[in-house]
């Protein structure tokens, strides 16, 4: 089966996951959806990365955060660039995601990061995703 954008992928598997209040979630590992779970950890929406080998396949195992009302910490996560629209912003015009509650994730040319830490390092790139 082949899939147009994988990173989508990843992001229908953890909301998914998260609405049906699963603990974890597997996804097919890259180097990319490595980063992106990194920084998701760093900003406190998911607990832990785990990798996974079954036969000849690598998966991440990622660890899902509830609140004590047992709502998930990831309330929505939306890819904003795409295989047929591209969208990059320069340092100046980072989105800040429901007044600072959220974060975006941007590619940059000094790897994946939260737009926070771009913003802090000056830099612009393509703008991933929200999470909130």
């Amino acid at each position: 089966m082949s899939m147009s954008d994988p990173i989508a992928d990843m992001f229908t598997r953890i909301r998914n996951a998260a609405n049906a209040e699963h603990a974890s979630v597997l996804i097919p590992r890259s180097k990319t959806k490595q980063a992106i779970a990194d920084v998701l950890r760093g900003e406190g929406f998911i607990r832990g990365i785990e990798e996974v080998s079954d036969e000849s396949k690598n998966y991440l195992k990622l660890e899902l955060v509830y609140g004590s009302d047992r709502k998930a910490m990831i309330t929505n996560i939306k890819r904003v660039s795409r295989p047929g629209l591209r969208i990059y912003v320069g340092n100046g015009e980072i989105p800040r995601v429901y007044g600072g509650l959220g974060i975006s994730i941007l590619s940059t040319s000094k790897g994946i990061m939260s737009g926070k830490d771009a913003w802090r390092q000056k830099v612009g790139g393509e703008v991933l995703c929200y999470v909130w």
